[in-house]
């Protein structure tokens, strides 16, 4: 696949992934009725989590 077009398709799925982290934490502070602040705890797991997945998808090729 052409260069271009993988950046192109990372950036979009980049941009629809985070569309929907958008909804989903506006829908939990609207169920709750808090602010849509993500606490310090949680930023830090959603950290971890997008390293983790980062580096797993830099792995994928190394089998």
């Amino acid at each position: 696949m052409n260069k271009n077009k993988i950046i192109l398709l990372g950036v979009l799925i980049g941009g629809v992934t985070g569309l929907v982290a958008a909804i989903l934490l506006t829908r939990r502070a609207e169920k709750t009725e808090r602010s849509t602040a993500i606490t310090s705890g949680e930023g830090l797991k959603l950290g971890v989590l997008i390293f983790g997945l980062l580096r797993t998808i830099a792995s994928l090729d190394d089998e």
